[in-house]
């Protein structure tokens, strides 16, 4: 077995809570708490399932209470025992000791069932009782915790077969414990309050109630152990598969992912963020629709989740992320099932910003998602050789470039003047920077924005080179006009020679913004960088020195009129700083793109910076990389545990530097 196993220092403090552990299944289900197994948010839980539309995700059951009973009957809570926590293969692993009795505790989710199943065993000392006592209060992933606390549940019991009901808005929860001395107390229902101090930090409704059928008991002795299954699979689908095999199966699944991965990811933290990317990855069996049609197509759906715990799959996100996830771990395959979902869904010119929780239908207003697909598109041929695909989806890519310039939705068309790209309406975020609460679009950054015309000139680029490579050279002439025009365009705009850097926007609401913020490396960083080459030195050195920090990049520099030093509060005290200073993980990646195109012998340097993420691994989501930071030390980790397009640019920035190639 693969020896990859992180282990976490447990204090008791607060410090401990904010550290988290999350499972997987495929499916865009898991399982998900603090390592000491306390619930702090409303996503926490043991089993948090992917239901069919219209359902989406929801929390079945919230916490699985142990008591562990010695020999001379002294009873100890589980946070009482515990004294290491540890992920093995990205796993978690749960050491606990009452007397000289020492207890492993191991958790899996079965890949693409929503199924959890929780280990015990013996490891040293006398024989043990544990006393299980799980908890539920059926909800949606985004209902608020007082949602699930109503009076409808009931237990059904079957030989060794419990179920949990509650009306028909859920499915049952199936539960069965499996050990020689297994026993059921039913206490006809009780009920706890529980508070969620995360939720409360946030500004949400901080405490809920949470219901329990009663009670099980089991004997932890040699062999088996005792194992516990929760699922609202059918139950001839839960019983397929014992917990031990389900346990060993996932580790060999899992050594396999790392062992397909490129060799630079084959061990240490490279190799934990290739564990962490798999959980981005899933099949939308949820949307049955998906599903249903790429098999009759002889394929395959899939799609990325941009980020756990709250998000759903985001285009953007999706097409920024695919490189990494599936590129540098060498799942190419499954990189063009994801291209081919999402080509599905182009309407008008645009592909899904994002799929809503529960909805089989995406949302289209984001001005840089679709752009982006070409690139993902662009990488995915270059690491592949899949022209195939490529020559399926061109004429597609061809009316995607159409809409662009007659215009399409929100505003996004091309100005003929400058064969610049134009977007924005009012009430509407389209951009990457798109936090909006309560009406309010916090950075709207309506007209002519830097990194879209930067993406815009990269995809007119790469049409020419594909319809050149089809044949058709008047289709690439044209590319190449309309290409020529906004790089012209853009360099006699963009740049200013009293800043030093590029504008983040022009021909904007109130004329043309002169704030520093990483989107212009986009203009160095793509393969088909828009910026003069005279200039790339000046973009880099003012991300180096005023964007920069050792977990990613400022979204806006120090000094800056509307700059925020924190991202914490309630949601428009949140919002109002989420681009507005606030690192973000993921444009580490366009920056060590631009700084290797600047100095191409500084992979040393790049290096330097990918291991400054090393420290973090153990903190907020534990073996991943956190969406956002705060934008002073001490950096604390914000946002989401785990997301998608830090992990990615991670992992291929990674390859990058230590293999010294382009993807392929």
């Amino acid at each position: 077995m693969t020896d990859l196993s992180r282990t976490i220092e447990l204090d008791r403090s607060e410090e401990s809570e904010g550290k988290e552990f999350l499972v997987a299944n495929g499916l865009g289900g898991f399982s998900s708490a603090s390592v000491t197994g306390e619930l702090t948010r409303r996503y926490h839980g043991v089993l948090v399932a992917a239901l069919s539309s219209p359902a989406g995700r929801a929390v079945m059951l919230s916490r699985l209470d142990e008591t562990f009973i010695a020999a001379d009957g002294t009873s100890v809570p589980f946070q009482q025992a515990l004294t290491e926590f540890r992920l093995e293969l990205g796993l978690p692993v749960w050491t606990c000791k009452i007397g000289d009795t020492l207890i492993e505790k191991r958790l899996v989710m079965r890949h693409l069932q929503n199924t959890v199943d929780v280990l015990y065993r013996r490891l040293s000392g006398k024989p043990v009782h544990v006393v299980l006592r799980p908890w539920v209060g059926f909800r949606g992933l985004e209902d608020a915790v007082d949602r699930g606390g109503d009076d409808t549940y009931s237990l059904l019991i079957q030989d060794r077969h419990h179920e949990i009901r509650a009306g028909d808005a859920y499915p049952p929860l199936r539960i069965v414990v499996e050990s020689e001395q297994a026993t059921l107390e039913v206490k006809g229902g009780e009920r706890i309050d529980v508070d969620y101090p995360v939720e409360s930090e946030r500004g949400y409704e901080g405490r809920g109630n949470l219901w329990s059928p009663g009670s099980f008991r089991a004997r932890i002795d040699g062999g088996e152990g005792v194992l516990f299954i929760a699922s609202v699979e059918p139950w001839h689908a839960i019983e397929a598969l014992s917990s031990e095999d389900a346990l060993v199966y996932e580790q060999q699944r899992r050594e396999r992912l790392v062992n397909t991965a490129r060799p630079s990811l084959g061990q240490g933290c490279a190799a934990e963020l290739v564990l962490a990317a798999d959980s981005f990855i899933i099949h939308p069996e949820a949307r049955v629709a998906d599903a249903a049609r790429a098999r009759a197509a002889g394929d395959e759906a899939r799609t990325v989740i941009a980020g756990y715990h709250w998000f759903t799959d985001w285009g953007r996100d999706t097409m920024i992320s695919l490189e990494g996830l599936t590129l540098a771990t060498r799942r190419g395959t499954e990189a063009g099932w994801i291209l081919r979902t999402f080509a599905h869904y182009i309407r008008d010119g645009l592909i899904p910003n994002m799929f809503p929780e529960g909805q089989s239908e995406g949302l289209y207003h984001t001005a840089d998602a679709t752009l982006w697909f070409f690139h993902a598109v662009g990488r995915y041929v270059r690491a592949t050789g899949d022209t195939h695909t490529l020559q399926a989806i061109l004429p597609k890519l061809r009316d995607i470039v159409r809409h662009h310039v007659e215009g399409t939705r929100f505003g996004i068309g091309v100005d003929s003047g400058d064969g610049l790209l134009r977007q924005g309406m009012e009430g509407y975020q389209l951009t990457w920077m798109d936090a909006k609460v309560d009406g309010w679009v916090v950075t709207p950054r309506r007209g002519k924005a830097v990194e879209i015309n930067a993406l815009w000139y990269n995809a007119l680029r790469l049409m020419q080179g594909w319809l050149e490579t089809e044949g058709d050279l008047e289709g690439a002439a044209e590319m190449e006009k309309r290409a020529d025009q906004a790089r012209a365009s853009f360099n006699r705009r963009f740049w200013s020679d009293e800043l030093g850097h590029l504008l983040d926007i022009v021909d904007g609401e109130t004329g043309d913004d002169p704030a520093c913020r990483p989107n212009q490396l986009f203009a160095v960083s793509l393969d088909n960088p828009v910026l003069d080459e005279s200039r790339w030195a000046a973009v880099v050195e003012t991300a180096r020195s005023r964007l920069l920090t050792p977990v990613g990049l400022r979204s806006l520099a120090p000094g800056e009129p509307d700059y925020k030093p924190r991202y914490f509060g309630d949601l428009r005290t949140r919002d109002a700083a989420y681009h507005q200073g606030t690192v973000w993980g993921w444009l580490i990646g366009p920056y060590i793109d631009s700084f290797l195109k600047v100095d191409p012998g500084a992979t040393a340097e790049g290096k330097r910076l990918l291991e400054g993420f090393y420290p973090h691994l153990s903190d907020a989501g534990v073996g991943s990389i956190s969406e956002v930071f705060d934008a002073e030390a001490p950096f604390t980790p914000r946002g989401c545990i785990s997301q998608a397009w830090s992990v990615a640019e991670w992992l291929r920035c990674w390859v990058k530097v230590s293999e010294d190639i382009a993807m392929g």
